[in-house]
């Protein structure tokens, strides 16, 4: 049927009316109705993953649980013997003391004070990880309990000499091989060879920039003034 428009023409109400097609399913739910549950809140079936912020379950998303785990990796890597601290503790250096350090690389590594700028200047060339190498192997050399050895060399070397370390040291093969051997049954001294090695190559590389640096020569400025003034 076509109702045409007329002047004044009103179609009758029931040209408007819904055609009935039965009683309306009581499970049908309006767009509203499907917003008002949160999707935090869904579980999909047979899925325990906790805390999960997406419905897709993928690794794009920074939900809870992967931060979970990142802090579990994080702690369990964090629980291994890393005793040295930032700072060694000592004394202000006389101005005596860091001249002579311009004289010695012997006499410099042998002053808290002296590792401790030394391994700041170190710091910004990223090659930190040979005074930590260095001071690990000689905190290893003091203690005398087997099982500390036992534990504190397989740490130095998962640390220092595994290849799969972000802060691995520089040796030669002969010297790894070595090392390779002798964590069979770690002493005190397994890392010896290692040690002298890296303590040569600070020695020879990293030294005479240290002395050049403005680190050193910033301390000693520093250390003048204080003299002067006292």
């Amino acid at each position: 049927m076509c109702f045409r428009k007329r002047n004044g023409y009103t179609p009758p109400d029931y040209f408007h009316a819904r055609i009935y097609t039965g009683p309306e399913s009581t499970e049908r739910q309006t767009p509203m109705s499907r917003h008002e549950t949160s999707p935090t809140t869904v579980q999909p079936a047979g899925n325990n993953r906790p805390n999960a912020c997406c419905f897709c379950w993928c690794c794009c998303c920074s939900c809870s649980w992967n931060e979970d785990q990142d802090r579990t990796r994080k702690a369990s890597r964090d629980t291994k013997l890393d005793t040295i601290p930032n700072c060694e503790t000592c004394t202000n250096p006389t101005l005596d003391e860091v001249y002579v350090w311009s004289q010695s690389f012997d006499r410099l590594m042998k002053n808290p004070a002296g590792r401790n700028v030394f391994r700041q200047f170190l710091r910004t060339e990223y090659s930190e990880e040979n005074m930590l190498f260095w001071l690990a192997c000689e905190e290893l050399k003091k203690e005398v309990n087997k099982g500390l050895i036992d534990e504190k060399s397989r740490i130095i070397y998962e640390d220092y000499i595994s290849i799969l370390s972000p802060k691995e040291v520089s040796l030669d093969s002969r010297v790894r091989e070595n090392i390779n051997r002798k964590m069979q049954e770690p002493t005190a001294h397994t890392f010896d060879d290692a040690q002298l090695q890296i303590y040569t190559l600070m020695h020879r590389d990293s030294y005479p920039r240290f002395l050049n640096s403005t680190i050193y020569k910033s301390l000693i400025q520093s250390v003048s003034r204080s003299s002067s003034e006292s």
